[in-house]
């Protein structure tokens, strides 16, 4: 399950905009806000050290944090962040406020195992990735670290559907309308022709219609991605 819930101390502070902002940074903090459970908007400050720490460390996103603001803890899921695009320095936080059965929407990320188990990858295949996450509504205090997945006896041509991904207890996907791809297990890319690939004919048409599914899911996740910024 997800990593273990940890406690951050903050500031509350009365100005916000971007000059509040940037004085904030030139003090070592990092600006952030906690929204959420029907409560108004808490403008805060944080330690740099720690927000660069828990955000380059891994399981910040799925992760469940304890922000004492003043004294008063709050329990909060990180739901967005902002770098700065040349440093990496952590520019802003946005926090969820989460109640102790609050439900959750996260992307989780995809975890691949036993690659040297496949034939396929054995036989100069590629693992051709459509998803590294996917998106889930879960408990808050039960967000995975990661879904796996067994790549151990998938050959060239094989595509790993989401149907056949094994989740955890109470994890349901958010997109239900299909049974997208998660990743494929393509032929190598200099190896174009049956005969070059050692396959079969039939094998090479597989192996062509799961690139052909793999790009038409890869374009359809860019599409949502692109459709949730918006």
């Amino acid at each position: 399950m997800s990593h273990e819930t940890y406690e951050l101390k903050a500031e509350a502070r009365e100005k916000v905009g971007k000059g509040s902002a940037r004085e904030i940074r030139r003090n070592g903090k990092v600006p952030a806000v906690i929204y959420g459970e029907k409560q108004p908007p808490l403008a805060i400050a944080l330690s740099y050290k720690d927000i660069f720490y828990k955000i380059h460390g891994g399981g910040f996103k799925t992760t469940v944090a304890i922000i004492d603001v003043n004294g008063q803890k709050i329990r909060v899921l990180p739901k967005d962040y902002q770098l700065d695009p040349v440093k990496d320095f952590p520019m802003h936080v946005d926090f969820l406020r989460v109640g102790e059965h609050s439900l959750v929407t996260v992307n989780v990320p995809v975890h691949f195992l036993n690659e040297d188990a496949s034939p396929g990858i054995k036989r100069g295949g590629v693992l051709n990735i459509v998803r590294h996450d996917i998106e889930l509504q879960v408990p808050a205090d039960q967000i995975p670290d990661a879904i796996e997945i067994d790549l151990k006896g998938l050959k060239i041509g094989d595509i790993i559907h989401i149907s056949s991904v094994k989740l955890p207890k109470n994890v349901e996907l958010t997109i239900t309308d299909r049974d997208f791809t998660v990743a494929t297990i393509a032929a190598p890319a200099v190896l174009t022709e049956a005969e070059e690939a050692g396959v079969t004919e039939e094998e090479l048409v597989e192996v062509k219609e799961a690139e052909a599914e793999a790009e038409a899911e890869e374009a359809a996740a860019e599409g949502e991605e692109g459709a949730a910024k918006e």
